[in-house]
């Protein structure tokens, strides 16, 4: 009896642990994911004409910031804020009553000094005939001789002393350096003024802006190049933009910075452009566009990149039916597809359709995937 009862419950057993194995091996079946179908196109090189585009600021060429070389105060503002000036266009005059009262004072001290030099002149002619006979100490001969030395060197100091009143007479009133644009001025009449300290006002250059923006170290060649050649007004290589919008007049490289940024690896480039229209102003930002030409230009559809935390990538097939991720570094899009710098060579394969369902690995195939069975009734 007891016999009869292991070899059934062994029996139970055997058939429990067969039944569970067959289970794992249908789940794993099930778990494993099928192939996704895909589209496979050669990577191809061809010719391309593109715009590469830059951040960029306007800035002017001269810029200079109004200041008194004088202290006092503002008695009189002479131009419209924001208006055109002229080089040499008075714009501001600080009050003159102390500088010409100083003015007087220095011509009426040098009117006495020259009274002194003339009587030092006559004292020494008079001692000089003296010591003709011997009628006069050599003494004061010597002692008239550098009264009248002290007398000119007066009179000399009395002419400085005119030249330099005079200069700040001069400095009573601030002109124009340029032609230009002047900006809101900060005083207003009456004002009390710094000499070398207080900021009356700001003038620019408009007929001619710079256009300043910043190309990574590996392109100094190529935009070195482009500053040797010679190019017309008509010469579209190089455009400005603000907002989608481009500005109408074209502009021509002008000079590469004298190194590079070691903190940026970049190098300063300026543009210049002209402003017949005074649209452009100084502080704007942009964006330069510079017209690039390739004649073997890697060009591949945009839906066939991925971007993974700032990088991006495309999905190569590889052994076994089996994708692989290609780190790829992207150039200009040009409509519907975009220009790979880095990454692909003409002749490679990569997936244009399905990258959505891929995942590094993934098998795939280039079978259209079946129709659902339609479902029963």
């Amino acid at each position: 009896m007891f016999m009869y009862k292991t070899n059934s419950f062994a029996a139970i057993v055997s058939i429990a642990l067969l039944s569970a194995c067959g289970g794992k091996k249908t789940d794993t079946a099930a778990l494993t994911p099928p192939p996704v179908s895909v589209s496979i196109e050669a990577v191809e090189s061809t010719d391309a004409a593109y715009f590469d585009e830059y951040p960029a600021t306007v800035n002017a060429l001269d810029m200079v910031e109004l200041r008194p070389q004088v202290s006092g105060y503002i008695s009189g503002v002479h131009f419209a804020d924001g208006a055109r000036v002229r080089k040499g266009q008075l714009l501001y005059t600080i009050d003159t009553q102390l500088f010409e009262a100083n003015y007087d004072q220095a011509v009426a001290n040098l009117k006495v000094q020259e009274a002194n030099l003339g009587k030092a002149q006559k004292d020494a002619n008079r001692y000089h005939e003296l010591a003709k006979n011997d009628a006069v100490a050599k003494q004061l001969v010597d002692n008239a001789d550098a009264a009248l030395e002290a007398a000119q060197r007066q009179v000399d100091a009395s002419k400085a002393n005119i030249r330099s009143v005079q200069t700040n007479v001069r400095y009573t009133k601030i002109f124009a350096p340029f032609d230009g644009t002047i900006g809101i001025s900060l005083v207003k009449k009456g004002t009390a003024v710094t000499a070398g300290q207080t900021i009356l006002n700001t003038v620019s250059t408009d007929r001619q802006l710079a256009v300043d923006f910043n190309v990574d170290q590996k392109e100094i060649f190529k935009f070195s190049k482009m500053l040797q050649q010679k190019t017309s007004a008509s010469d579209s290589t190089f455009t400005l933009a603000f907002n989608g919008e481009k500005y109408p007049y074209n502009g021509k490289i002008a000079l590469l910075d004298r190194a590079v940024d070691p903190q940026t690896g970049t190098i300063k480039t300026r543009l210049i452009f002209p402003n017949p229209q005074n649209i452009l102003r100084a502080g704007m930002t942009g964006t330069v566009r510079v017209l690039t030409k390739n004649n073997s230009a890697v060009v591949i559809p945009y839906k066939a990149i991925s971007e993974q935390l700032g990088e991006f990538f495309v999905y190569v097939p590889g052994d076994s039916s089996k994708v692989t991720q290609r780190r790829v570094e992207l150039g200009t899009a040009i409509g519907k597809k975009v220009i790979v710098k880095k990454g692909l060579t003409s002749g490679d394969k990569i997936i244009v359709e399905g990258i959505q369902n891929l995942r590094e690995g993934s098998v795939y195939t280039t079978e259209a995937p079946a129709p659902a069975a339609p479902a029963k009734k």
